[in-house]
């Protein structure tokens, strides 16, 4: 705990076997209170691993339902928990977990609701491997959504982030998409409800063992990121009714 705040980190998993035992190790347990990982159903032996490493809570997908949907079972298992700060982390080993004690005191001593682990900040995206055509992509759809959304953030397609739980009880994302645009809906939920965002320079690293989608699926992905802002745009500014940003 920090500040008497129960602190969760909840790992989305899907094939992570090779990258689990490092990224589990590295998290510190001097203030995280509990560890959930969600296995999306995967072919390896991820759950077998999170078993033997008595990692708190461990939920296996009878399919694989897509990493939004498994995110959706991480929030849900951490709100049951009763957290009041949940981390998100990749268990790939891409971010790392050294950045959890600064990401959590900003939410503990009540100065933001909501950090991201940037990889644009500094040098972090490129020096660490980020193949070109995703830094061009992430820097052109950033500014696109800035100027459609209003905001200053330095890139909206981390997969490091951590949120107060205020924030997740009030934002509707279990009427996000079960795909990886779900990442991005969530971001848009977050400044339609008027939260600011802190940004924390973070280092990463591209690897073999690492999650990364293909070129086919990063484009898929780019035209989702653009109709989300969209939305956005017309339900914050022209008070559209878009149920993205509506309670169900």
């Amino acid at each position: 705990m920090i500040n008497n705040k129960k602190i969760i980190v909840v790992l989305p998993a899907f094939n992570a076997e090779k990258t689990l035992k490092q990224t589990f190790d590295e998290i510190p347990l001097d203030i995280v209170d509990e560890i959930i990982l969600v296995d999306d159903n995967s072919s390896d032996t991820t759950y077998e691993l999170a078993k033997k490493l008595k990692i708190n809570h461990i939920i296996r997908h009878d399919i694989n339902s897509g990493y939004g949907a498994n995110q959706k079972t991480c929030y849900n298992k951490a709100l049951e928990l009763k957290a009041d700060i949940i981390v998100m982390l990749h268990p790939d080993y891409q971010y790392t977990p050294k950045l959890l004690h600064s990401m959590c005191y900003l939410i503990a001593n009540d100065l933001y609701e909501v950090v991201l682990g940037s990889r644009i900040l500094g040098k972090g995206a490129l020096k660490g491997g980020m193949p070109l055509y995703k830094y061009f992509f992430n820097r052109l759809l950033t500014l696109v959504q800035n100027i459609l959304m209003g905001q200053k953030l330095s890139e909206y397609h981390t997969g490091y982030r951590a949120f107060s739980s205020k924030v997740l009880n009030q934002i509707p994302f279990k009427n996000n998409s079960d795909d990886f645009i779900f990442d991005n809906q969530v971001i848009a939920q977050v400044c339609f409800e008027g939260y600011e965002i802190a940004e924390i320079t973070c280092p990463t690293k591209y690897f073999k063992e690492a999650s990364s989608i293909n070129f086919k699926r990063s484009c898929i992905y780019g035209i989702g990121v653009l109709v989300t802002s969209l939305k956005f745009f017309m339900a914050y500014y022209l008070n559209v009714n878009i149920k993205l940003f509506k309670k169900n």
